[in-house]
């Protein structure tokens, strides 16, 4: 009789130590009692009864998914290839054990088929230049669908988006014709001012006689400090008139 009411003890010891459970503080134990769902373990030491309870630790971090690549078709059947970063935690750990089999999976397939129908909504230059909005949109669908899971979508950010080879070329041809169009512009830009401050020199040295007089010493000043062999003899103004002047009395 010793030795069975030692064997006995024996087990008793043995069981209690195998329902010693330590959950950790980023851990909630999700319990079931004969197949029902009888409550949650927060961190600490719990005791989780063997054979008649079972139990589930769920991480309720913030967990980080790798969306892979997907072929999409943008609204203006250009097909190209989108990856993106998915950023969520849980909430409420029963309903992610309860209500969804494989939450990480069922999230990443989530996101996966979401990614491909938002981005067929937008066009090719929306999708570059928006891709805020466009995360912004997969974002409120994919965490309005995993609200009954007890899962929370923090954020999704679109990693990089790969254009076909043709594409590429094409998009590089109308960046160059685009600076080229800018730079013809500038330069068209920069006559129609050179033209105005010569019309408006024009005006002023018209005005006053001694303003051209002043302008050919001046020119002749820059022709001297070349060091050249070129001879100029100016001729005064006042000369030129006056010859007119004679020729038109003939």
């Amino acid at each position: 009789m010793a030795y069975f009411g030692s064997g006995i003890l024996m087990v008793i010891v043995l069981y209690i130590i195998s329902s010693i459970k330590i959950i950790n503080e980023y851990e909630r134990g999700v319990v079931f009692t004969l197949g029902r769902f009888t409550g949650i373990k927060k961190p600490g030491l719990r005791f989780v009864f063997s054979i008649i309870q079972t139990w589930q630790k769920i991480d309720i971090r913030i967990k980080t998914v790798d969306v892979p690549s997907q072929d999409c078709v943008s609204k203006d059947n250009v097909t190209i290839k989108v990856n993106a970063v998915l950023y969520f935690k849980v909430l409420n750990a029963d309903k992610a054990v309860i209500e969804v089999e494989q939450y990480m999976f069922a999230v990443s397939q989530l996101a996966q088929t979401t990614m491909r129908n938002i981005i067929g909504e937008f066009e090719l230059d929306e999708i570059l230049q928006q891709r805020d909005q466009v995360s912004d949109k997969i974002q409120e669908i994919v965490d309005k669908e995993t609200d009954p899971w007890g899962i929370k979508v923090t954020k999704i950010e679109i990693k990089d988006i790969e254009l076909p080879d043709t594409m590429k070329r094409a998009m590089a041809r109308q960046a160059e014709s685009e600076r080229d169009r800018r730079a013809r512009v500038i330069l068209a830009l920069g006559e129609q001012q050179a033209a105005q401050k010569l019309a408006e020199a024009g005006r002023i040295i018209g005005k006053e006689p001694a303003a051209l007089q002043l302008r050919l010493f001046q020119t002749m000043s820059d022709v001297a400090s070349e060091k050249n062999s070129t001879l100029i003899l100016p001729v005064p103004t006042e000369l030129l008139e006056y010859l007119k002047a004679n020729t038109k009395k003939k």
